[in-house]
């Protein structure tokens, strides 16, 4: 929207310090244009992980690794998004957000890329944590771009990139195996998404440049007005919201990178293992649609949280002692627990007041949960290695649950994260 001319009559000057540091953001910018590189940044945000998991025995052969290197390159996403997600904030606060994005989602289709083209364990790791390493940074800032431009939309917008985030999930996991077999590589299996990731990029190229635009055409004398600074590292909210984060992300990326494998252990084909995997994805989306809108209307989380503990509970047990006769089931079952994920994304916006609110808050609790959840995979393939089993991996991973669920009671009652100290 173009700026109104001037009044006639002449208004007493603005205080710099309350003037805003630059122009308001045309419809376009702050809406559709937005919603469309959100939505095509979700559908990236798990398809470099989930590929992996479907295709983690391939990998394994070929490029030598061992049980507890594998276990490692399925920790890493958690890794590199607890490490690289806590800088988020400070790049914020000196670049536009879409500047940020256009870096990060080149940086997931380079590191995509070149990943598949080496032959050393050691290259394919590094490749790996620059393409993770995009993520990473997008993770923090969709909840951001929510809360900023989509104010009074916060569920609905939520639903829709949560359910575009499990759309390429369940893509990357269903077509993993069938792609690498078409080409007769692992890498192609892998390397596909790379262009996925490319596209993400062409959105956010123009709104880069607007907001270039908008910092240069800035008054040079405008001085922004102060922040208060939101901490959340220093309130029991905040460090409630990591490890509730933590807990469900700890079991979401072991099953990401292991249920496929634990089901072909269990007699299903290669090809079968990985349609479970996208299984518990595909499932997952009307729930990652309708969870959002479910938390927004609720008072208290607390039905949902104990709703969500008792539906993964069934489903570890499930996997634990009965994985073949019950796949479908325990499929169903893990898709409704992992709902938990949509509900936290949810809960980092309707716990803090302000933009600068959510992000601190989405920055804090991502990566100290992901630091938390970095245990997930490499226990769960420890265990799995020592034991020659499944019984306790699903052990540990119930374990965890119970943390979820008390730090979800915390995190149940409504309150925001500025008013905490």
């Amino acid at each position: 929207m173009t700026p109104p001319t001037a009044p006639a009559v002449e208004a007493a000057p603005e205080p710099l310090a309350h003037r805003p540091a630059h122009r308001a953001p045309s419809p376009v910018t702050g809406g559709a244009l937005v919603l469309v590189g959100m939505l095509l940044v979700a559908l990236n945000l798990r398809a470099a992980v989930t590929s992996l998991g479907a295709l983690l025995d391939e990998v394994r052969t070929g490029l030598g690794l061992s049980g507890a290197m594998a276990g490692f390159v399925t920790t890493l996403p958690t890794i590199a998004f607890a490490g690289l997600g806590a800088l988020t904030p400070w790049l914020i606060r000196r670049w536009p957000a879409a500047r940020v994005l256009v870096v990060a989602m080149l940086a997931l289709t380079v590191g995509q890329l070149l990943r598949v083209l080496t032959g050393s364990a050691t290259v394919f790791v590094l490749t790996s944590a620059l393409a993770l390493a995009g993520i990473a940074v997008a993770n923090i800032l969709l909840p951001m771009l929510v809360k900023q431009h989509f104010p009074h939309r916060t569920g609905l917008v939520t639903g829709a990139y949560t359910m575009a985030l499990t759309t390429g999930t369940t893509m990357a996991a269903a077509s993993a195996v069938p792609v690498a077999h078409a080409f007769g590589s692992w890498r192609a299996g892998l390397g596909v998404w790379a262009a996925l990731a490319a596209v993400a990029v062409l959105p956010w190229v123009p709104l880069a440049l607007r907001a270039r635009a908008a910092r240069r055409a800035a008054t040079p004398t405008a001085v922004p007005a102060a922040r208060t600074r939101v901490r959340p590292a220093r309130t029991r909210l905040g460090w409630a919201m990591a490890v509730y984060f933590g807990a469900q992300s700890l079991s979401g990326y072991a099953v990401m990178g292991w249920l496929a494998q634990l089901f072909r252990d269990a007699g299903f084909r290669p090809e079968s293992a990985g349609l479970l995997l996208a299984g518990v994805t595909a499932l997952g989306v009307p729930v990652a649609l309708l969870m959002p809108t479910l938390a927004g209307r609720l008072r208290t989380l607390r039905p949902l949280v104990f709703g969500l503990t008792a539906f993964s509970a069934a489903a570890y047990l499930g996997l634990a002692f009965a994985p073949r006769g019950g796949a479908l089931l325990w499929v169903l079952l893990l898709a409704f627990g992992q709902g938990a994920f949509p509900l936290i994304l949810t809960t980092i916006g309707l716990r803090a007041r302000t933009a600068d609110g959510t992000v601190a808050l989405s920055a804090f609790a991502q990566s100290t949960g992901y630091v938390i959840a970095a245990l997930g995979p490499l226990l769960v393939g420890v265990l799995y290695e020592a034991t020659g089993g499944w019984t306790a991996p699903m052990g540990f991973l119930l374990a965890a649950l119970a943390v979820q669920t008390t730090a979800g009671m915390v995190i149940a009652r409504p309150r925001f994260i500025e008013d905490e100290r």
